[in-house]
């Protein structure tokens, strides 16, 4: 993705909100909006947004998952899928 080509200022979102709407929900790239020259915000759309913040989570769980590991906190699949297997009566 290039971001060069979706830079706009502040000023041209006040004025061509509908057309950016349009745009950011067919093209699904964000925008960043510059004031006074320097970058302020990302736009984007709500499925991209609902999108980063499921991947964001995921990796927020396997990182935690590694720091567990590293922590000597787990237990072999073996054990655990013995576990299961007893809970289930098999």
């Amino acid at each position: 993705m290039d971001y060069a080509t979706q830079i706009k200022p502040i000023s041209y979102l006040k004025s061509h909100t509908a057309e950016i709407v349009k745009t950011l929900t067919e093209c699904r790239e964000p925008m960043l909006v510059t004031q006074n020259g320097e970058a302020k915000l990302v736009v984007m759309d709500i499925q991209s947004c609902q999108e980063n913040e499921e991947t964001l989570a995921l990796l927020k769980m396997l990182a935690m998952g590694n720091k567990q590991i590293e922590a000597g906190e787990f237990q072999p699949a073996d054990e655990v899928f013995a576990e299961l297997d007893k809970a289930d009566g098999i």
